[in-house]
């Protein structure tokens, strides 16, 4: 009896050993991993039936059965399945709308179940599962879009406004598309109405603008905005590239800035402080520039600009200049001069036109102090070379507020002012500003003709 008793102490020490490294091997061997296949998609989307569904499955040790079934609610289909028996690892599926008639082609909402397993052989060699559903609201109609009012024509390198509709329950994206550059739009007035002034960047010849318009399903409005088109001459001017001129204004730019204070070729110091830091400064320009309020605009009032009382013409806004060195066939550096030079006394008071918000008022470069005004509606103002600068970045101005004094600071060989106009960070004609006619015609005249549509017009009793 006692050696039988033995014998099944010791069966049973070994049986629990047995069972502690079976168990032991089971929970570390990768062939029993416990980690469940990743499933990555939206919950939620929209589908306008066209773009396909995009979902991705993965494991970490190889993926094996898997079932998608799309379902209006009352049928359903399968639209992928298979075994991939642990050979891959990631697998990404589009699903496309089906062929079949097994689904209701009128149905708004669908959902796609997921069904995935591995390779483990987990789970009573079942493996690890993961499941998900995606909700999807079908939607194929095309935003609505319509022009309320615009300016008849625009100048190339000059400004326009556009005031327009556009409806969608679930509107994503919306902008105008002109010759390559995206403008925000602001709202107006009203939910569903809004207002864009645009730009013709002088350099280019053409001209063509439309509204665009997407929705969370991917569905595409693009609705052109007409325009007469009219083609200023701008002027090339060449300039001599004197030593005195590299070794005077150059030389002072570039010793301020350690990028290029190392420089001691003359024509490499021209060529760096007119292209390089230019663009530089400019970039800068854009980006302080390019900003839009989202708020809902209820009236925009602009004023023309007369920022220097007497101020006389001495440069002109696009002109193109070519800078030569020693004879006029050795063209050695150019630039566009994107402002509008004037000049009148030294020191002489620079005075904002128009009222609005300090978003710059610092060095910049070539353009020396240089504060720059927001005045709404992505329309900005910018005053370089300025002496002294009498605001701070973040100050509210008024209209006729004196914000500056001209000077000479920056790329500049006499005391004047560089004023410049912005649309949504690109440099249009300062002229159309300066004039108020052109503003009443072109500008107010547009707001007028839009608030009848938007407001309506009263009834007669």
């Amino acid at each position: 009896m006692k050696k039988s008793n033995v014998g099944t102490k010791i069966f049973i020490v070994f049986l629990l050993i047995g069972l502690a490294v079976g168990a032991g091997y089971i929970y570390t061997a990768p062939e029993f991993e416990r980690e469940v296949p990743k499933i990555e998609t939206p919950k939620s989307v929209f589908w306008n039936r066209i773009a396909p569904l995009e979902v991705k499955i993965s494991d970490n040790v190889g993926l094996n059965r898997y079932t998608l079934t799309l379902s209006d609610g009352k049928n359903s289909m399968v639209v992928e399945e298979g075994a991939l028996g642990g050979a891959e690892k990631e697998k990404t599926f589009l699903i496309e709308y089906p062929k079949s008639k097994v689904l209701d082609k009128k149905a708004k909402h669908l959902t796609l179940d997921i069904k995935v397993t591995d390779n483990s052989m987990w789970q009573y060699l079942k493996g690890n599962s993961a499941q998900a559903r995606m909700k999807i609201t079908v939607d194929y109609t095309r935003p609505n879009v319509n022009v309320v009012a615009n300016s008849r024509m625009i100048n190339q390198g000059g400004s326009a406004l556009v005031i327009f509709q556009a409806e969608d329950d679930n509107l994503d994206a919306l902008y105008i598309e002109a010759n390559g550059n995206k403008f925000k739009a602001q709202p107006y007035k009203k939910e569903g109405y809004f207002a864009s002034l645009l730009a013709w960047p002088f350099e280019i010849d053409t001209f063509s603008a439309k509204i665009i318009a997407t929705d969370l399903a991917g569905n595409k409005r693009m609705t052109e905005i007409p325009f007469y088109h009219k083609n200023p001459r701008y002027k090339t001017s060449q300039i001599k590239a004197s030593d005195a001129f590299i070794d005077g204004k150059i030389t002072d730019l570039a010793s301020s800035d350690p990028e290029y204070a190392t420089l001691d070729n003359r024509l490499e110091k021209l060529k760096a402080i007119n292209e390089t830091m230019r663009l530089k400064n400019e970039a800068l320009i854009h980006k302080l520039g390019s900003k839009i309020s989202k708020d809902i605009l209820d009236v925009w009032k602009i004023h023309k600009f007369y920022p220097l009382k007497n101020g006389q013409r001495v440069a002109s806004f696009g002109d193109h200049r070519y800078y030569y060195y020693e004879t006029k066939e050795n063209v050695v550096s150019e630039s566009y001069h994107v402002g509008y030079d004037l000049a009148s006394n030294a020191m002489a008071n620079i005075k904002t036109s128009n009222a609005g918000k300090v978003v710059f008022a610092e060095e910049n470069g070539i353009y020396g102090n240089m504060p720059m005004i927001d005045h709404g509606l992505g329309l900005f103002s910018l005053y370089g070379h300025c002496s002294q600068i009498l605001v701070q970045e973040g100050d509210e101005v008024q209209a006729g507020q004196v914000i500056a004094k001209t000077g000479k600071t920056g790329l500049a060989l006499g005391d004047h002012l560089h004023f410049g106009i912005l649309i949504q960070g690109i440099e249009v004609r300062p002229v159309e500003w300066f004039d108020q006619s052109w503003i009443t015609k072109f500008i107010d005249n547009v707001f007028k003709d839009a608030d009848k549509i938007i407001e309506g017009t009263p009834a007669k009793i």
